[in-house]
C-alpha cells in the first residue's frame, strides 16, 4: 500500500466528461448529473483500507446530500488484474452490501481517472450546479477514527455550494492508496 495525497486542485475548471458502465449493468456520462446542484467524484475501491475506513460515513454522507439535490458518482479505476478485490463482480457485492444508492462506475481504461487527476482512493471531487470544481480534498479530518472527526470537509463543502456560495477555508489533501494503473 502506497500512501499518496492529491495535489492542489485547479479549483473551477470543468468535470471532465466520462460516460462509464456502472456495477449494475447501466452507463451514467457527465451529462446525466448535469441538472444537479452538487456532482461529487469519488474515486474508490474495495481493497483500499483508506476508502474501508471512510465508507460508512461518505455512504451515509451520500445519502443525506442526494435529498437536497447533490449526486454523488464513485469510480473504480484500479487493475482488477492485480487487485482481484476491485473486479466488477466484487465491486458489484460491495454496491449492494453496502447500499451505496449512487452510481458504482468501472474506469477499465483508467482514461477517466487520468482526465481528473486522480491519484488515490478515496479521492474527493466536488463540482457546482455549472459542473465547476468547487472542491478537491478530503472527508474529514480522522479517516482513521470517527469518533474523532472535528472537521468534516467534504460536508461544510457541499453545505457552501449547495448554497450557491465558493467553498471558503484552507482544502487539506486527501490521502490514501495510489491508484493501481496497469502496467505497461
Amino acid at each position: 500500500m502506497a500512501l499518496t495525497y492529491t495535489p492542489a486542485a485547479a479549483i473551477g475548471g470543468t468535470c471532465p466528461d466520462f460516460k462509464l458502465p456502472s456495477v449494475d449493468g447501466k452507463t451514467f456520462a457527465r451529462a446525466d448529473f448535469q441538472t444537479q446542484a452538487a456532482l461529487v467524484v469519488m474515486f474508490i475501491c474495495n481493497h483500499c483500507p483508506y476508502v474501508k475506513a471512510v465508507e460508512d460515513r461518505l455512504v451515509q454522507l451520500a445519502h443525506e446530500f442526494q435529498a437536497r439535490g447533490a449526486a454523488f458518482v464513485a469510480i473504480c479505476a484500479n487493475d482488477p488484474i492485480d487487485h482481484p478485490e476491485d473486479r466488477p463482480g466484487e465491486l458489484f457485492t460491495r454496491w449492494r452490501e453496502k447500499n451505496y444508492r449512487f452510481p458504482y462506475l468501472i474506469d477499465a481504461s483508467q482514461d477517466v481517472a487520468r482526465a481528473f487527476g486522480a491519484v488515490c482512493t478515496p479521492d474527493f471531487f466536488v463540482y457546482g450546479g455549472d459542473q465547476k470544481l468547487c472542491y478537491r480534498g478530503r472527508l474529514d479530518d480522522s479517516w482513521r477514527d470517527p469518533s474523532q472527526v472535528t472537521r468534516q470537509e467534504l460536508r461544510e463543502a457541499l453545505e457552501q455550494i449547495l448554497l450557491r456560495k465558493p467553498v471558503t477555508g484552507v482544502q487539506n489533501p486527501a490521502m490514501g492508496c495510489s491508484i493501481k494503473w496497469k502496467k505497461g
